[in-house]
């Protein structure tokens, strides 16, 4: 039993689901590790908030400590909307796992069975050969026998076949 052009269409059809499914996954590896990395610009800022505080309590500049505030208070809105954010993009990039696994289990299990086939078909196609091989020997030998003249005897035919 060959393995039907419907079988390998749809394992290419597998193949190229999983691809896309790949790169969705990317895509949202990619967008968590951006968020990633506007959280540490983020605390980055925090920090130089901080910092202008301390600054203008030795100094005493009143505009400092002001401007140090408003970027600690900025930086802490911008945190919390970025993890809320960041929660969204893990749980849609673990969404887009799962899917892209499944998809690969299902690609695999094609090839497995289109695998099987063939080797089943290899394996009837080498036992049909052999037999091919079997029965000309067996014609040969008989050919062989009668050009001498021979004749198989009782214990003999059973030799021979």
């Amino acid at each position: 039993m060959a393995v039907s052009r419907a079988m390998r269409r749809l394992l290419r059809l597998l193949e190229i689901q999983e691809e896309q499914y790949r790169a969705a996954l990317a895509s949202a590896l990619a967008d968590l590790k951006r968020l990633e990395g506007a959280m540490a610009a983020t605390a980055e800022r925090d920090r130089g908030g901080r910092r202008l505080v301390a600054a203008s309590a030795s100094t005493g500049e009143l505009e400092d400590r002001l401007a140090g505030l408003e970027e600690t208070r900025a930086a802490g809105r911008r945190a919390a909307a970025l993890a809320l954010r960041m929660t969204e993009t893990k749980l849609a990039a673990g969404a887009r796992q799962q899917a892209f696994l499944s998809k690969r289990i299902e690609r695999r299990q094609a090839e497995t069975l289109i695998r099987k086939t063939e080797s089943k078909d290899e394996i009837e196609a080498c036992r049909r050969a052999q037999q091919g091989l079997d029965d000309w020997f067996l014609r040969g030998a008989r050919r062989t026998r009668e050009a001498c003249g021979e004749t198989p005897g009782g214990d003999q035919r059973k030799r021979w076949g």
